[in-house]
């Protein structure tokens, strides 16, 4: 079992950056994908970024250039700075982990909005 729990969410202007924190407890492995997905309203579930087997990193290609995921293997924690925030970045972003299984955390509100 992992639990996953998100943080950092929050309302900011367009052209601004937020800092989003997740912290893995349970069985969690600096080895195991965790990375980060969205929900805006009405739409479904999309790919954000991914740390892959702890080291090669992924991207939406909407995220490309402005969102960075890094990780902290002591922690157990993965972070996504978003820089450049766009209206339509606005979503409840969820933290994500593959360990024999997938794992979500309960998500953290994004509003970007002037």
């Amino acid at each position: 079992q992992v639990q996953l729990v998100e943080s950092g969410g929050g309302l900011v202007q367009p052209g601004g950056s937020l800092r989003l924190s997740c912290a893995a407890s349970g069985s969690i492995f600096s080895t195991n994908d965790m990375g980060w997905y969205r929900q805006a309203p009405g739409k479904e579930r999309e790919f954000v970024a991914l740390f892959i087997g702890g080291i090669n990193t992924r991207y939406a290609n909407s995220v490309k250039g402005r969102f960075t995921i890094s990780r902290d293997n002591a922690k157990n924690a993965v972070y996504l700075q978003m820089n450049s925030l766009k209206p339509e970045d606005t979503a409840v972003y969820y933290c994500y982990a593959h360990s024999y299984g997938d794992y979500w955390g309960q998500g953290t509100q994004v509003t970007v909005s002037s």
